[in-house]
C-alpha cells in the first residue's frame, strides 16, 4: 500500500494535504454540542485525540442519545412524582407551565452534571 503525501505551499511553508476518512453522518444535538464545547475548552488533549482518531463524532452522538433518553425519562418521572398531569394542565395552565419549567430546569442541571460536564 503506497501512500503519497501531497503538499500545498502557504507562504514560505509546505503544508501536507491531510484529510480525515469519510464517516457516516450522525446527528449531534444540543447535548452533543454542549459536550463538544466542554471538551474543546476544558479537555483539549482528549478533544484533539478523539478528533484525530475519528472517534469524536461517535462519542458526541452517543452522549447526545444517552442524555436525551435520560432527560425524557427524568422529566416524566419528576412530573409523575409531583402530580403534574394533563388534568392540571386543563385546570390551571399557568401553574402547569411553572411546574414543568421548574422540572425541566432541574433535569437539565442533572444531565449536565452527570453526562456533559464530566
Amino acid at each position: 500500500m503506497s501512500t503519497k503525501i501531497t503538499y500545498t505551499r502557504q507562504g514560505d511553508y509546505n503544508l501536507p494535504n491531510l484529510k480525515l476518512p469519510d464517516q457516516e453522518p450522525r446527528e449531534i444535538g444540543i447535548w452533543g454540542q454542549r459536550r463538544r464545547r466542554y471538551l474543546r475548552e476544558h479537555h483539549k488533549i482528549l478533544y484533539y485525540n478523539q478528533l484525530t482518531s475519528c472517534k469524536l463524532i461517535d462519542h458526541l452522538a452517543d452522549i447526545n442519545e444517552e442524555a436525551t433518553e435520560m432527560y425524557d425519562r427524568l422529566v416524566s418521572q419528576f412530573a409523575e412524582q409531583e402530580g403534574v398531569t394533563e388534568q392540571l394542565k386543563a385546570d390551571n395552565q399557568m401553574l402547569w407551565v411553572a411546574r414543568m419549567n421548574n422540572i425541566r430546569n432541574r433535569v437539565t442541571e442533572i444531565v449536565n452534571s452527570e453526562l456533559i460536564y464530566v
